[in-house]
Formats: structure tokens, C-alpha cells, sequence
């Protein structure tokens, strides 16, 4: 593992360092891990003009050509997965076997876009005139800059860039501070596996201002690329309106999860306990609130506080852990804050419910029953091991309460109905649905939301359309 440990921002090719350093620290305990250079606005900077100097070679190259190197960084990644994921859970937290799923999550997506940047197809499109022949082509779009996030921080990276690189764009990406790791690790096999200088570029830094103020209005950048919160996503789309970039969005959600009287109800508690208590909760698609008929309501509960009370907390390393650390002590205090808040309005403590004496950061997997769509609890996305059971009794009536918030990303139902399947399945405004199933995310299948959860989609074969700008060339008097 310290042979991917690196300190500096990976730009042009070249390990940069700076004049000030930042700690990265572990949440098992709240220690410094390493110490990492910031690259700071300049270095941002010269990210995007090395990436605007490497990009004209880049997208001449066929997609077979790129699609080689890409097969060559996958193949690294791949050699490479377990101290990935030992470096991903030291700086990140979540359990190491779910760093190596997110690993081999990344690695799906630069196998699925070096195949599918050999698909970029254009048209031939009937002539209205004799002596003139329409055609289409999609030629890329540019500079790529993107702002990721700490809940996954191989993953994001490796959604945005395979496909940024298989349609023959540059990319620049600015890691959140709190995991910078998992990224510089990536641009060591990136250098391993001949990617070009200058076309995989990796800031580091903790001025989240004034550096997402270059990688939004740069005139060099031609698409912007982030995934994080609403309310951040709001203010960098803004920044970008002024030079008009191209933009997509993968924002805040608040997913329902319903459970229907028809439903396997064993089956449904497994699948929620899979949904909520990944990475301790801290996904933009795992399971926020949890909607139970009244009629099942007493099995359900039963069952899912038995399985969340089996559930192991612990340091993300340690053999058995289920569970791991919430990013930052702040995020232990805000699940406490939310705990408390709901407990005052009428809500009940079925499980856990406060900081764990392990640590700081390590939060118990909560339950909470009695909950109201009225609690702040139903309507803010949690982030975090809390489960807010709330009783429906109307089908409608619970479509709308999912329906309610501003934001759609992803969303799940469980039911043994067919008619059902497809009735809920078409009024509910989100995204993504997962039907008696909460493991949806695959590199095949488009990932993205609608209302407030943002735009475009990652993933599959529209997830190349991002960066991809279609070009009508009208050849006459032949």
C-alpha cells in the first residue's frame, strides 16, 4: 500500500506540491494519517492548461487507442484492488470489504467505457434537398473539470473519468480533502499505465471556494461535473452559467423505502438493512426513510431491529466489522442532534441512538419508531446509521408522502404484486427505483436523478453523452 501513497497533486504528468500542507485523518480515530501538499488555485490552474494542452492529441486518437490505455489502468486497478481498498477504508472508514466492492465498482466503469467509447455513433440523416447530403457527428466535448466527494472516493472519480476519457476528453478532478488518498492513488497507476500527461489531472486541495471558482469558470473548461450536495450543486451550476459550460449534476437525495402488506417482509428487511447501513449511511441513494404498512408493521420492526442489533461497529479494518466510523466527530454530532430532535417530537429509540465508546466517530446503528411525516427526520436527508420507521395505511397516500421532498434520486418498494409493481413504480418521482431489490447501481444502467437531485446520468450507454457534443454538417451542391 505506501507505494500508492502519495503527498502531491498528480498535474501535467508531474507530482506538485505546494507551500502549505493539510492532515488527512482517519475517522477510526480521529489520528493523522498523512500530511498532503495544496495545490491551492494555482495549481488548479495549471491542471486545466495542461489539460487543455493535452486534449488535442487525446481526441485524435481512434477509441481503440484510448481504449487500450484504459484496459492497461483498469488492469492496475484491478492488480492493485486490496490496497486500494486498505488505503479507501484507512482514510474513508467503511468496512474493507466494502472498499473492495467500491474498487471493483470504480474498475466497472473504466471496462464499461473503453467498449463503450468504440460506440460513439453518428448519423446519415434524409436529405430534403437533392444536391445536398445531412450527416451528425459527436466529437468531444473538451476539458472536463469535476468536483467529487468523501463517501466515495474511488468510485465518483472513476464514474466521471472513464467516461470523460473514453469519448476523448481531459479531465481535472479536485478530491474532497477529508480523502484525497484514494484519488493520487489512482493517478500513480494512471502514470503506470501510460495515460498521457496532462489528460488525468488530480488537485488537492482545501480551498473548496476558490478552487471550484477556477474549475467552474475557467474559459479553458468546457464541462463541469460534480456529484454532492444540493445546496453546493446550486452555487457551482451558477458559477458555470457564466461562461454557459456544459453541466451535470448528481445531488442530494432523500430515498423512501415502502413497504407494502403484500410484501416479503424478510426479504424487504434484508434489503433495507443493505440500503441503509452501507458506509454507515453515508450514500445520496441509500434508504432514508422507511414507509411500513400498518399491517406489518410489528413483524417488520421487529425483524429489522433484531438484524440491526446483530449488526458489528467498529474500526473498517478489523475482521467482522459490519458497520464502521461516520466521516468526522461533526458527523457523530449531527446524528446525535437528529436523534435527540426526533426523540423530542414523540419518536422512540428502538436501537441504538448515541455515540458508541469505541469513539468519536462511530455512531450506533439507529432505529426509530413512532416517527411522523411532520419530523424533520422524514423530510431531511440523514447521511448517516439512522432508520426513521414511519406507518402508512393507503397506497396513494404514501406515494404522495415519498413524493413530498424536493428532491428525487433513488427510491424502493417492496411487493409481491405485478400490478402494484408497475403502478408505484411509474408515480413515484425519482431517478431510479429499486423494486424488491436496493443493490441498483451497476455500470451498465444509468445513475442520475430528477427535481432537485440534479442532472444528466452516469453510467451505461447515456453516460457518454455528457461529454459528447453533436456536430450537423450539411454538405451541398454535390
Amino acid at each position: 500500500m505506501d507505494n500508492l501513497i502519495r503527498q502531491c497533486s498528480y498535474i501535467a504528468g508531474q507530482w506538485m506540491s505546494g507551500e502549505q500542507l493539510f492532515s488527512v485523518n482517519t475517522p477510526a480515530n480521529n489520528q493523522q494519517i498523512i500530511q498532503v501538499y495544496d495545490a491551492g488555485v494555482q495549481g488548479a490552474i495549471d491542471a486545466v492548461e495542461a489539460a487543455h494542452a493535452a486534449l488535442s492529441s487525446w481526441s485524435k486518437k481512434t477509441a481503440q487507442q484510448r481504449a487500450t490505455l484504459l484496459k492497461a489502468w483498469l488492469e492496475l486497478i484491478l492488480t492493485h484492488q486490496k490496497d486500494l481498498a486498505r488505503l479507501l477504508t484507512l482514510e474513508q472508514g467503511k468496512p474493507l470489504s466494502e472498499a473492495e466492492g467500491e474498487i471493483q465498482y470504480a474498475a466497472s466503469f473504466l471496462e464499461w467505457f473503453a467498449e463503450e467509447g468504440k460506440r460513439v455513433y453518428g448519423d446519415v440523416i434524409p436529405q430534403t434537398i437533392d444536391n445536398q447530403r445531412l450527416m451528425v457527428i459527436k466529437q468531444p466535448v473538451g476539458v472536463v473539470s469535476a468536483i467529487t466527494p468523501w463517501n466515495f472516493p474511488s468510485a465518483m472519480i472513476m464514474r466521471k473519468a472513464a467516461a470523460a476519457l473514453a469519448a476523448g476528453c481531459s479531465f481535472v478532478v479536485r478530491p474532497d480533502p477529508q480523502t484525497p488518498l484514494s484519488a493520487l492513488a489512482l493517478a500513480a497507476l494512471a502514470e503506470q499505465a501510460g495515460i498521457p500527461e496532462g489528460i488525468f489531472n488530480v488537485v488537492v486541495s482545501e480551498q473548496a471556494q476558490a478552487v471550484g471558482e477556477v474549475l467552474t469558470t475557467h474559459p479553458k473548461i468546457a464541462k463541469f461535473t460534480f456529484t454532492g450536495s444540493t445546496r453546493v450543486g446550486k452555487i457551482l451550476m451558477s458559477q458555470c452559467s457564466q461562461s454557459v459550460k456544459k453541466v451535470s449534476m448528481e445531488l442530494g437525495g432523500n430515498a423512501p423505502f415502502i413497504v407494502f402488506e403484500d410484501a416479503d417482509i424478510e426479504l424487504a428487511v434484508k434489503g433495507a438493512i443493505q440500503s441503509k447501513y452501507r458506509n454507515a449511511g453515508q450514500t445520496c441513494v441509500c434508504t432514508n426513510r422507511i414507509y411500513v404498512h400498518n399491517s406489518v408493521m410489528a413483524k417488520f420492526t421487529e425483524l429489522y431491529v433484531n438484524a440491526v442489533n446483530n449488526l458489528k461497529l467498529g474500526d473498517g479494518l478489523r475482521e467482522n466489522t459490519n458497520i464502521g466510523p461516520v466521516i468526522s466527530p461533526q458527523a457523530a454530532n449531527r446524528m446525535q442532534d437528529i436523534v435527540d430532535t426526533s426523540v423530542g417530537l414523540g419518536a422512540k429509540v428502538a436501537a441504538g441512538g448515541k455515540v458508541s465508546a469505541l469513539g468519536e466517530c462511530y455512531f450506533e446503528p439507529t432505529v426509530l419508531t413512532d416517527v411522523t411525516t411532520e419530523m424533520p427526520v422524514a423530510s431531511e436527508e440523514i447521511f448517516g446509521p439512522i432508520s426513521p420507521i414511519i406507518g402508512f395505511d393507503d397506497e396513494d397516500e404514501v406515494i404522495a408522502s415519498a413524493n413530498s421532498v424536493e428532491v428525487g434520486l433513488a427510491a424502493y418498494f417492496y411487493t409481491e404484486s405485478i400490478s402494484r409493481v408497475w403502478r408505484v413504480a411509474e408515480q413515484l418521482a425519482f431517478g431510479m427505483v429499486g423494486i424488491n431489490e436496493t443493490a441498483i447501481s451497476n455500470a451498465v444502467a444509468p445513475f442520475g436523478g430528477i427535481k432537485q437531485s440534479g442532472f444528466g446520468r452516469e453510467g451505461s450507454k447515456y453516460g457518454l453523452d455528457d461529454y459528447l457534443s453533436i456536430k450537423y454538417m450539411c454538405l451541398g451542391n454535390i
